[in-house]
């Protein structure tokens, strides 16, 4: 799923992002937007985890929606 989709689908999938991701909040998502640099940003922070395991975990998280779809 491109960034495009995403960004046309953001309202559906801040859902699911908030169920698998919990302690980012509202305005995380909202500011966010579909932009998946800005999200890896906040889940870090969020979470204390390190980009590169961040990035493999919005990456799969991406290819489960694409299966969805």
């Amino acid at each position: 799923m491109n960034e495009d989709v995403i960004k046309g689908q953001w309202k559906q999938l801040k859902g699911r992002i908030k169920a698998k991701w919990g302690q980012l909040t509202d305005d995380d998502l909202d500011v966010a937007e579909g932009n998946s640099e800005y999200l890896a940003g906040r889940i870090q922070e969020r979470y204390g985890r390190a980009k590169d395991d961040v990035e493999k975990e919005i990456h799969a998280f991406r290819n489960d929606i694409d299966r969805q779809y």
